[in-house]
């Protein structure tokens, strides 16, 4: 850890003191160049009757003295000698000393910790697969003194509690696994907002979409087995599909569909979340893996939502934003709505940004949904070819028109997504600032799609109908309620993903990314927003 710190204070106290970790290339191509050091072999305490060399891999051993531990990828002893070899995907850099700092205090501390296991050990090696050279690093004073210092630096850290700054435009970030969860070009942008200080636009430093994707199963009576690297999904003995399991983001499970014990093993071990569903599309559970360690993060969480002012304060920005969005959705999509339409939900956002209780923000949502859901009908173009998509207003338990049952499947799925991405980030789905605490729901899930409803759900409706991708011959009526049938609910479920995967314009970033990639954005920064960071949330408006 005294690597990252060296690195980025910032990155060893995500890291070390609140357990966070993503891969990316840099990661996954470093562990295939460790994949001979990093399986264990030999003992370095192994006593021998000559002195004949010989080389332990993957040793962990401690100072106890010196405060230190670590794995070690390579020693070569020789009698009394140790000398640590430390592994590095790339290749040698162009520095003075023939390697950064970083990976000099890293060898270092190995040294210290052989000195003290009562080898001599005066000088390492970093060996840079990239370009199979062996840089020999000295142990002189001046290094074991900045290592000594640097490991005091960090343990001061982690008894303060209090995560360091981002860096300022840094080259580092960009090559860092863990960017997109410490956002350093975003944080410093609102921070300079905030003092009302010039700043440039933030690079976007992580991948425009996700390249793992979500996979549903809602064929009654399947079963989902695995094999290598592979989820098989099979119905008897007829397989329907399979899927690579490192493209796999999420498993959503729809009605009558089983899992294999081994299968369910390798998605927990790969943090991928598995969703329940009923077989109409109802979300009420999901299996991950350990809950996740970021508990300083659920603190934050606990102390803003007993605050009464904090937490009315994070739902009149959910309330507003919504509003403005679904006045943004009647914009670009309905026929004849009228001046007095619009200016009374720009009225209502304003009222709900400035409003000062709980109950009167109910009040303004109410007014500004039954104002969207009249002119609800006017985004249906599909009317004048097919007139089934009649809409005079929302219900639900059970949908009793095509339009609704749209609705209630696409918020379910919404809310799903979200549930699984506040889950991911270390933030209690069942604890939300508007939404408040109830028995079984995901009330900060709620509380964040209160923004996205408008252009993720409703908008993922209005095409669907729209475009012809669902028929009213495409609904089962039974007893009052309306359901979708099993082909075009795999229809719908593919126009949904379709919106996900669309790039969008940060409104305040400036940069294109996905809204999947959104919606982990705006998670992260509430968090930030909560563990006092940044001091007010920044909405998601769209224009």
């Amino acid at each position: 850890m005294l690597n990252e710190y060296a690195y980025c204070p910032r990155l060893a106290y995500l890291e070390w003191v609140q357990n966070e970790f993503a891969d990316n290339y840099f990661t996954e191509d470093g562990r295939f160049a460790h994949r001979r050091v990093d399986v264990e072999q030999g003992d370095v305490n192994q006593t021998t009757d000559d002195d004949a060399p010989r080389v332990v891999r993957s040793s962990m051993l401690s100072a106890p003295q010196a405060g230190f531990i670590a794995r070690i990828d390579l020693i070569e002893v020789t009698g009394e000698v140790a000398v640590p070899v430390d592994y590095k995907r790339s290749s040698k850099p162009n520095t003075p000393n023939g390697a950064y700092d970083p990976e000099r205090v890293q060898l270092c501390v190995q040294g210290i910790i052989l000195r003290e296991n009562g080898f001599t050990c005066d000088h390492g090696i970093i060996y840079f697969a990239g370009s199979k050279d062996r840089v020999e690093v000295t142990f002189d004073d001046a290094l074991i003194t900045q290592t000594q210092s640097l490991a005091t630096q960090l343990r001061k850290m982690g008894e303060q509690g209090h995560i360091p700054p981002p860096l300022n435009d840094s080259p580092k970030c960009e090559g860092c696994s863990l960017v997109s969860i410490c956002l350093p070009d975003e944080l410093v942008l609102l921070s300079k907002q905030q003092q009302q200080q010039d700043s440039n636009e933030p690079r976007r430093l992580m991948p425009a979409r996700d390249d793992a994707l979500p996979v549903y199963v809602q064929e009654q009576g399947a079963y989902v087995t695995k094999s290598g690297d592979l989820l098989i999904i099979k119905k008897g003995s007829q397989k329907l599909a399979e899927c690579k399991l490192f493209e796999t983001s999420q498993l959503s499970l729809l009605g009558n569909i089983q899992v294999s014990t081994q299968a369910l093993h390798e998605l927990v071990s790969r943090n991928i979340p598995v969703g329940y569903f009923s077989s109409g599309g109802w979300f009420y559970g999901m299996t991950i893996g350990l809950p996740h360690k970021n508990i300083e993060l659920r603190i934050h969480q606990h102390r803003v939502a007993a605050n009464q002012k904090q937490s009315l304060l994070l739902a009149c920005r959910f309330v507003s934003t919504k509003i403005r969005n679904c006045r943004t959705m009647l914009r670009r999509n309905a026929d004849n709505i009228t001046e007095l339409i619009l200016n009374q939900l720009k009225e209502l956002s304003q009222q709900a940004y400035e409003c000062e209780s709980a109950e009167s923000l109910l009040g303004i949502e109410g007014t500004a949904a039954r104002l969207y859901f009249e002119i609800f009908p006017n985004m249906i173009k599909r009317n004048e070819i097919d007139g089934d998509f009649t809409f005079t207003g929302r219900n639900r338990r059970p949908p009793r028109d095509p339009v609704n049952a749209l609705l209630s499947l696409a918020y379910s799925l919404l809310t799903k997504d979200l549930t699984i991405i506040i889950t991911m980030a270390g933030l209690d789905p069942y604890l939300g600032f508007y939404h408040r605490p109830r028995y079984g729901r995901p009330s900060l899930a709620l509380d964040l799609m209160e923004e996205f409803r408008p252009i993720i759900a409703d908008s993922t409706v209005i095409a669907a109908i729209n475009t012809g991708v669902i028929t009213s011959e495409d609904f089962t009526y039974a007893g009052g309620a309306v359901a979708l049938n099993k082909g075009a609910r795999k229809s719908f479920m593919q126009a949904y993903e379709r919106r996900m995967d669309q790039l969008i314009r940060h409104p305040v970033f400036g940069y294109q990314i996905s809204y999947r990639r959104i919606l982990d954005v705006q998670t992260r920064l509430l968090g930030r927003y909560l563990s006092g960071e940044i001091n007010a949330y920044p909405e998601f408006i769209t224009r």
